[in-house]
């Protein structure tokens, strides 16, 4: 007998996509889970000593957090959006934030809800560039304004290892000249470009000509990474950090500026070295700092990613994204 081969096309339609897609989130989880086992063992027992009042109110800044992405997501956009979808996918999007690198999983979560709710992709796009904008330049304003209000909180240079300023510079300054290069050679690239931005400059016009969409944008850009600080604050104070918490709350800003361009799934790694540097720059000992972040990261990722990883396949399975 002889085997019948199946064309291509009609094969890759007999795959189960749908349920491929639905299953992958929480592949990525017991994934990311394995490889990070041993954080997550020192982080649970650090939990077992803390005061929980302090963990609780924690984990409150944490669920308001996707509130407040909620908010922002609703205000970068003049269509309004369906509310309760909205929260859910933001907490989806959070979860597939930790599986991808450098915020492309909620990127891309939020996309393709804004698309299934009506919008083109040009718009969505566009929202999603303002909404990226607006978050930037309201975490970067907080640490701006925490440094000038305690400028002595904070000693930046511990941040980096010394000589690291040099070839950082570097790199970035290479880098820029390599996207100039690329833009000005490239012509379709400068077509797409400019075409995008003329959308982007459109849609920001139009929100904030509704005070209401304007307020939202700008309130919830704010109100997320504040909401993110005052988490750390807290679980320090459960873990009883000798430092003020408005010195914590720039330990934090500081810290995730530093490695807002590090290319790593949800900034696992680098954020937690990253903030522990930070604590111990504002005076906390190595040992609480480390127990503070752990403790952090616990309540802030691991928690919610295996909810937020089924959440994220049931919003795929129901075509909601």
């Amino acid at each position: 007998m002889t085997a019948v081969r199946l064309p291509a096309g009609r094969l890759l339609r007999r795959l189960p996509v749908r349920q491929t897609l639905v299953l992958l989130p929480l592949a990525l989880v017991i994934v990311v889970a394995v490889q990070h086992r041993s954080v997550l063992a020192e982080g649970i027992g650090h939990l077992a000593t803390a005061k929980w009042p302090w963990l609780l109110a924690a984990a409150c800044a944490t669920c308001l957090t996707w509130v407040a992405a909620a908010v922002t997501r609703q205000g970068a956009v003049i269509d309004r959006l369906p509310k309760l979808r909205l929260l859910v996918t933001q907490f989806a999007a959070g979860s597939a934030n930790h599986l991808l690198p450098t915020g492309l999983g909620a990127s891309a979560v939020n996309l393709r809800f804004m698309t299934v709710c009506g919008l083109p992709l040009a718009r969505s796009s566009a929202a999603l560039a303002l909404y990226l904008l607006a978050e930037s330049v309201a975490r970067v304003g907080l640490l701006a304004a925490l440094l000038i209000a305690f400028p002595h909180a904070l000693q930046l240079g511990p941040l980096l290892p010394e000589g690291a300023w040099g070839p950082l510079l570097l790199i970035i300054g290479a880098a820029a000249v390599v996207v100039v290069a690329v833009f000005t050679l490239v012509r379709r690239l400068r077509t797409a470009v400019f075409s995008f931005l003329r959308t982007a400059l459109d849609e920001a016009r139009s929100v904030h000509t509704r005070p209401s969409r304007a307020l939202a944008l700008w309130g919830g850009s704010l109100a997320f990474p504040a909401l993110q600080a005052a988490g750390l604050v807290l679980v320090g104070l459960a873990l009883g950090l000798d430092v003020p918490p408005a010195h914590m709350a720039l330990a934090y800003l500081a810290a995730t500026v530093a490695v807002a361009l590090v290319p790593t799934p949800g900034g696992l790694g680098s954020v937690e070295a990253a903030l522990i540097v930070a604590l111990v720059a504002a005076g906390g000992p190595v040992a609480v700092a480390t127990a503070v972040v752990l403790a952090y990261r616990i309540i802030t990722v691991w928690v919610p990613l295996l909810p937020g990883a089924l959440t994220l396949g049931a919003l795929v399975r129901f075509k909601v994204i």
